[in-house]
């Protein structure tokens, strides 16, 4: 169970890394960091569904666990969690929210790879 939380935390790390920069904005920032994740269990996969991990959200003067829960999914776009970042003693947050894919016709290959990015039937 522990490795299938672990993998659930790198794998949503490197879709969130992988994000256009448009998803990187900065919504604002505080002097308290948050505390560590809880641990949550995660279930069994869905259809049609993405899942989306626990964070801490800023909610007046402190911060609030928000538990992790099922979202649909959005064909084209992906799923970036919540963030927090710290720069010069200060903690910036990030909503989660939905980025575009890049990936014009669906077939799995970005488009910057793709030979022809509007044609599903081409790589």
């Amino acid at each position: 169970m522990r490795k299938l939380v672990l993998g659930s935390l790198i794998a949503a790390t490197l879709t969130a890394a992988a994000l256009p920069a448009a998803a990187d904005r900065v919504d604002f920032y505080v002097n308290v960091p948050p505390p560590a994740p809880r641990y949550e269990v995660v279930p069994a996969p869905r259809h049609g569904h993405v899942w989306v991990p626990g964070y801490w959200e800023w909610r007046g003067h402190r911060h609030v666990w928000v538990g992790g829960h099922w979202v649909r999914e959005r064909p084209g776009y992906v799923y970036a969690p919540a963030r927090w970042v710290e720069r010069d003693g200060r903690w910036y947050y990030t909503q989660p929210g939905w980025g575009r894919r890049h990936d014009s016709d669906g077939d799995g290959v970005p488009d910057r790879h793709d030979r022809a990015p509007y044609n599903p039937r081409y790589r």
